[in-house]
């Protein structure tokens, strides 16, 4: 076997990093600020959708949504985004990324504006609505996951591929971080100008009504940054590998890439070679690919079990350490403002920095170190933190508990949350590149949804009288944490099946770079 690399896809793999590469970083990843944006913004507002649909004048406690509503409010773009990604990825690969990749934007603005739109001012409408856009939002974001990862791999040079994949991905952070100011500020906002009493002093006009703008605003913000860069995205050209190794048009593709690149790049024929057509079902796929296929698909997926039970229940976790008030001591608006904070202060001082670390170190630790480090890393502090977890809750330690907690967002980050995300954009033949990153995000989604539906009801205390309204019996913060420790532990096992793209190019890491001599 001959290694025979086609010329214009060898001058995008050894091209200085230019202005294009960090274009197609900002076009990439705004799809992914807004993901993030979106997919986060409703845990800051779902205690407010509580207070404001569902209150019983009756009772000692503000309103919150129960069990089944809470649980559909906040998996429902989940279960959006798995199908998505599915549906998407192999979209991408059939028609190409560009005209994909207009499909899913579009769907996300739209349905960023619907959700904060949703009809009636009777719980039961609006929260159906809320559901069915927050599903078809999801349904868009899925799509951006597989088209962004891969339209980044193909553009990028051989030396810094992971560093631009990461910083697609890092963008997630930078989303995150926008839902906390802008509730922080919309909430300030409105505190400012209705003002109102706690809980405890007036059960009614603790929750004044124009407190129904302040999660609207919040949800529909996340299409901004979307439709600015929609213009962007559809002058984009497709990938060259795309229209090189899939729509076999390398005249069209040395076209786009000398305009790109600024070089005049000549044009090569190059035979095809029919052994290298397999399918995904083939057994040659199988011999080829299947492993790292499973590497990728379960390493996600139990991380996602770890990430997103905490992430989707920081406000739980921070109520029980006392960091957010009682209900009762606060107003609608306050609590908006208290759980936003909180929620900021975390992705400031641990999410954010450990995605920049992968940036900055992942061209020169390579992927694997970095996926087994970062899993360790999460293994440790979660039994640290489960393991006296009635230590942590006790007044005077509870600096202690949020530094922990922070260590295992950090290590999330620098390590398989932004991994599992950029491997499989990577070792995969191109024609089924779209595809199987996104198997392997949406493998990585139902390990999401695991982790959200099933923390909901584990975490709940042990003693029935102490569970939160509607809920049953779960088996505690305790033992859930314990568990989240096991998973990631097991998640650093399956990382030994994922190689090391590290250095090389696209074409050699699938093998689609071999000719017969």
């Amino acid at each position: 076997m001959a290694d025979q690399q086609l010329g214009v896809l060898k001058a995008l793999d050894v091209a200085k990093t230019q202005l294009y590469h960090f274009t197609a970083i900002v076009i990439a990843g705004m799809g992914f600020f807004t993901d993030a944006y979106d997919l986060f913004c409703v845990s800051l507002v779902t205690k407010l959708l509580g207070r404001l649909y569902y209150f019983n004048p009756e009772s000692a406690k503000p309103g919150s949504l129960p069990p089944h509503v809470a649980a559909a409010v906040n998996g429902v773009a989940l279960c959006g985004t798995l199908a998505g990604q599915l549906f998407f990825g192999w979209l991408g690969d059939k028609l190409g990324r560009k005209k994909v990749y207009g499909i899913t934007l579009i769907m996300m603005i739209v349905c960023s504006v619907a959700s904060g739109l949703s009809f009636g001012n009777q719980a039961k409408g609006v929260m159906t609505t809320l559901c069915f856009f927050r599903f078809w939002l999801g349904f868009g974001i899925g799509g951006d996951y597989p088209l962004s990862a891969t339209i980044m791999s193909e553009y990028a040079n051989k030396k810094t591929r992971g560093a631009f994949i990461a910083a697609v991905f890092a963008m997630q952070g930078i989303g995150i971080l926008a839902g906390g100011f802008v509730a922080l500020a919309v909430s300030s906002i409105f505190d400012k100008q209705f003002p109102s009493p706690t809980y405890d002093q007036d059960r009614v006009l603790s929750t004044p009504p124009e407190a129904d703008y302040i999660w609207r605003i919040i949800v529909m913000f996340g299409a901004i940054p979307a439709a600015m860069t929609f213009y962007w995205r559809m002058k984009m050209p497709e990938t060259a590998r795309y229209t090189a190794l899939v729509a076999k048009d390398i005249k069209q593709a040395t076209k786009d890439m000398s305009k790109v690149l600024q070089v005049e790049l000549e044009v090569e024929e190059r035979a095809d070679d029919p052994k290298l057509n397999y399918g995904l079902f083939s057994k040659e796929f199988l011999r080829r690919h299947g492993l790292p296929l499973l590497g990728c698909t379960s390493t996600w997926f139990l991380l996602d079990i770890a990430f997103y039970s905490q992430n989707l229940f920081q406000k739980d976790i921070f109520s029980s350490i006392g960091w957010i008030p009682k209900a009762g001591t606060m107003n609608a608006i306050h609590e908006v403002f208290k759980i936003a904070r909180a929620q900021t202060l975390i992705a400031l001082c641990s999410t954010v920095p450990g995605y920049w670390f992968t940036v900055a170190f992942i061209d020169i630790m390579g992927r694997f170190a970095i996926q087994l480090m970062g899993f360790f890393f999460m293994t440790v502090f979660m039994f640290a933190i489960a393991f006296p977890y009635n230590h942590w809750i006790k007044p005077d330690n509870r600096i202690g508990f949020v530094i922990m907690y922070s260590l295992t967002f950090f290590f999330a980050n620098f390590g398989p949350n932004a991994t599992t995300f950029i491997v499989p954009a990577e070792i995969f033949p191109a024609r089924l590149r779209s595809t199987c990153h996104g198997i392997s995000a949406a493998t990585g989604k139902a390990g999401a949804i695991v982790g959200a539906f099933g923390f909901l009801y584990a975490a709940q205390s042990q003693d029935a009288t102490k569970t939160d309204a509607g809920y049953p019996p779960g088996i505690g913060v305790k033992n859930s944490l314990i568990m989240l420790g096991v998973i990631n532990f097991i998640g650093m096992l399956f990382t030994f099946l994922v190689p090391e793209p590290k250095g090389k190019s696209l074409e050699e890491l699938s093998g689609e770079a071999e000719v017969e001599k």
